[in-house]
Order: structure tokens, then C-alpha cells, then sequence
């Protein structure tokens, strides 16, 4: 096992290669793990699920909206079993908290009973619809106006960090290796039928190929011959607003969907603060995350009709993430046995969902396409830090700082986060190599100051770490 962040590649060749380490490819990467094959794990980025992986609205779906019939529905749908499941296990946190979905006007009151219709048909039976004074009861800071709403008891919150990072230390400790800072810049056969990647970083060859290339899947897949969709980047801008706000929001508040997504919500997050979200912007550039004075203009417009009072709370941050939407209403994944390749593309905001089950489906597709897979086997268990504000965190574990007085050091005093939790993240096997992967291991620099107090002693004791791992 091995994660390589620099110098040349190691002169091997692979069974298969994943080409992007998000949600869906270290899921992909874990998953062809549990088989005895050379995999190799190949990110442009410094960091694991350093892109649309990292900025998204953190719902663990149900799947009751999704298009019935639709392979994406039936991702989702087995994905959240999964998934729940591993959080469970692996100490990713998870809030149950339910979803409400309401109608703001006749038109969108008339729409629930198609809306609890459509999750009967994927499945999903628990929805209802429940009146405006039930609604007003369980929401009562909601702005006035609601007249009722579809109510999915069955959807919950969750860290999408840790499940990308959880996939990934999972993989490599089974074997899997893990290539950063690795972009690759054309691929072509050889004369013997393999895959030639060359990368920023050297050359990597494989027998097996799989696109989860994300918002560049569909370049890939013309690099491979294929036209299958167009990725259209759909930029997303959310504002998150402090912990003080929490208060005010007890479920996942959501919209009637249009065209479009899901629209904007309100929804409470596993780290205590609450999302207000996201635009749904479609843009050329693939690059553009930035957020702009018209998109958070819009967002305090919808949030002010939903709830009030959450635009007189203090803002913690604002991000914006780019989500690969396609023409297409469905995953676009597709093997390619003639090349033995598989394409996954087409993966929106349901992807962190479905992740889990997207890995099977591509695993029995690579199977479908003649990979040998021989026999099957149990992956080491991996516990992860818990970053939800609602489950202990280290400073509170009196046993565990009288074994480790570096747990009860706080280095971020607005997430709590000690001395000994960054050092574990600068040392795990998947390691930190930025400050931003810091936060996201750790929430460090993260909170209401956003590391105007704390920023330097991370940043040094991150340096301290660098410097002694590049002797």
C-alpha cells in the first residue's frame, strides 16, 4: 500500500486504474480492494474528494425524489442502506434528522401528492403529507405563508468528508495504491492492449481503466472515443450560518424541485451550524467556485421567506461547489468492454449517497467486461475521527487525554479541535497535505473565526510535520 504525492511514479503496472479520487472514485477504489488486484488511484488534486466531493450539501438521501425506474434511483436507494450502514461502523456521523418538503403556494401544494406518489414508486413508503398547523408545530421559526408539506422522516445528515476519507484510508491499507498531485494529461493503448496514462508525474499502465473523472468525465470519454453526454458545471453557492442558528432549524427544509435540482434549502449540519442553499448556476468554466454578490443575494431572498430569523445570525462562511450535470436526467455510467474501460459520469449531488453502491455496480460491470475479480475478502475495519458536534469529541475523553495529554490541547478553540487530532491527521495513512484537508479531517480553522485566532499555530504545526516528513 502506498500514497505518493510527488516525484516519479513507481514502475509497475496495474490490474485496474481509477482516475479520480472524489466520493464515487475512492468508493470505486475500496471497493475493488475487497479482490485480490493491483489497483492504483490516480487524483489531480493534492487531497482526496478535493472537488465537487467537498462542496455539497451533506444529505444523506433517501432517494424518494429521484426519477423512478432510473439507475440513479436505484443507486440512491441501495447507496443509503450502504452507506448508513458504514457510517455506522466507521464512525462517520450521522443525523436522522427527517426532511419537510413545503409547499409555498397552490401550485406547489398541489404538487405533494405526485411528489408522494413518486417515492412510493422508488420505494420509499414512510413519506406523507401533513397540514400547515402540523407544519407550524414541528417548525415554528418557518415563515409564514407554508400550507403544508411532504414529509420524509428518512433523510438525515451526514459528514461527506469523512466518508471520502474513510473510502480512501480503507483502500490503501488494503493495498490500494493512492497517486496525488496526478493529473493526467492523455491516454492512449499499447501495441499489447493496455491502458497508457501519462501523467504530470509519469507514465502509469493498466489493463482495466475507470473514469470518475467527475466535472472532466466527459474529456476522458472523448479522449476514449465516446460521446455520450456533455458536462454542463451547475456551481452551487451556500452560506453557512454560525451555530447560534441551530436553534432554529430541526429538519431538512426543502423546496418543491423544479428542472433544475432540488433548489434551495435550509438545513442544519452534523458540525452544528446550518446551510442555506445552493444556486443553481450552469457555467462554461469548470474552474469557477468562486461565489458572487448576485448569487448570495439570492440565497438571503430564499432564506429569508423560509426562515426569518436565520438572516439576522451571523454568517460563518460562505463556498460555492460545482456539481457535473449533464443533458441527461440519469448517472451516465457505461462499460466499455471492447476497451475495457468504464465510464461514471453524470454524478450530481446524489453521488455521496449512492457512492457505495455506484462502486458495486461498476465492480460487476468491470466483471461484465472480462476482469478476472478471483476471490473475494474482508476489508480491515477503519474507525474514523468523529467530527459531528453531536458525538463526543477527544477533549471531552478524560481517559483518552490521561493516555495522551496532547488530546486535551486545544489548538481551535472555536471547533475544539486539540493538538493530538492534528497531529493524527498529519500521520494517518492518508495524510493532510494542506491546510485546507486539515480542516476537513479535523475542522480546524473551520469555525466562527475561520483560523484568525488559531491559523498560525495550524499552519506551524502542519509545517513541523511537512519539514520532518520530506527529511
Amino acid at each position: 500500500m502506498s500514497v505518493t504525492t510527488a516525484g516519479e511514479l513507481p514502475d509497475k503496472s496495474y490490474d485496474v486504474v481509477v482516475v479520480g479520487a472524489g466520493v464515487v472514485g475512492t468508493a470505486i477504489a475500496r471497493e475493488l480492494a475487497h479482490h485480490p488486484l493491483r489497483t492504483a488511484l490516480v487524483e489531480a488534486a493534492d487531497d482526496v474528494g478535493d472537488a465537487t466531493s467537498k462542496a455539497n450539501t451533506a444529505i444523506l438521501h433517501t432517494g424518494f425524489d429521484a426519477v423512478p425506474g432510473s439507475l440513479e434511483a436505484r443507486l440512491v436507494r441501495e447507496g443509503q442502506q450502504r452507506l448508513a450502514a458504514y457510517a455506522a461502523r466507521s464512525g462517520i456521523p450521522v443525523e436522522p434528522v427527517g426532511a419537510l418538503l413545503v409547499a409555498w403556494d397552490e401550485e406547489q401544494l398541489a404538487a405533494l401528492p405526485a411528489l408522494a406518489d413518486k417515492a412510493v414508486r422508488n420505494g420509499y413508503h414512510e413519506a406523507r403529507i401533513i397540514d400547515a398547523d402540523e407544519l407550524r408545530r414541528r417548525e415554528p421559526h418557518l415563515g409564514h405563508g407554508a400550507l403544508a408539506a411532504l414529509d420524509v422522516p428518512g433523510e438525515s445528515i451526514i459528514c461527506p468528508w469523512t466518508t471520502t476519507l474513510a473510502y480512501a484510508t480503507q483502500a490503501v491499507r488494503a493495498g490500494v495504491d493512492l497517486h496525488l498531485n496526478c493529473r493526467v494529461e492523455d491516454f492512449s493503448r499499447t501495441a499489447e492492449g493496455l491502458h497508457r496514462l501519462d501523467t504530470v508525474r509519469g507514465t502509469l499502465h493498466a489493463r482495466y481503466l475507470v473514469n470518475a473523472a467527475g466535472l472532466h468525465s466527459d474529456t476522458v470519454d472523448r479522449t476514449l472515443g465516446h460521446d455520450a453526454f456533455t458536462v454542463t458545471p451547475r456551481r452551487g453557492q451556500l452560506i453557512v450560518f454560525d451555530k447560534f442558528a441551530r436553534e432554529l432549524v430541526h429538519h431538512i427544509l426543502l423546496p418543491v424541485p423544479t428542472a433544475l435540482g432540488k433548489g434551495v434549502l435550509v438545513a442544519p449540519t452534523v458540525y452544528g451550524n446550518v446551510l442555506l442553499g445552493p444556486t443553481a448556476e450552469d457555467l462554461q468554466d469548470r474552474t469557477a467556485t468562486g461565489s458572487t454578490p448576485e448569487g448570495i443575494a439570492l440565497l438571503r431572498e430564499k432564506g429569508r421567506r423560509i426562515v426569518p430569523a436565520l438572516l439576522d445570525e451571523e454568517v460563518t462562511t460562505i463556498y460555492a461547489g460545482l456539481r457535473a450535470a449533464t443533458e441527461h436526467d440519469d448517472f451516465q455510467i457505461h462499460a466499455h468492454p471492447e476497451q475495457c474501460s468504464v465510464t461514471v459520469g453524470g454524478i450530481r449531488s446524489t453521488g455521496l449517497t449512492a457512492s457505495m453502491a455506484i462502486a458495486a455496480y461498476v465492480t460487476e460491470l468491470l466483471a461484465g467486461a472480462g476482469l478476472d475479480l478471483g476471490e473475494g475478502r474482508e476489508l480491515e475495519p477503519v474507525r474514523m475521527p468523529n467530527l459531528g458536534e453531536a458525538f463526543p469529541r477527544p477533549y471531552e475523553n478524560a481517559e483518552l487525554i490521561a493516555s495522551d495529554p496532547e488530546y486535551g490541547v486545544l489548538v481551535c478553540h472555536c471547533e475544539q479541535v486539540s493538538r493530538g487530532e492534528i497531529r493524527d491527521a498529519l500521520t494517518a495513512e492518508v495524510p493532510a497535505g494542506s491546510l485546507d484537508g486539515l480542516r476537513r479531517r479535523t475542522r480546524a480553522r473551520g469555525g466562527r473565526c475561520q483560523g484568525f485566532y488559531c491559523g498560525a499555530a495550524v499552519r506551524e504545526l502542519f509545517l513541523q510535520r511537512k519539514e520532518l516528513t520530506d527529511r
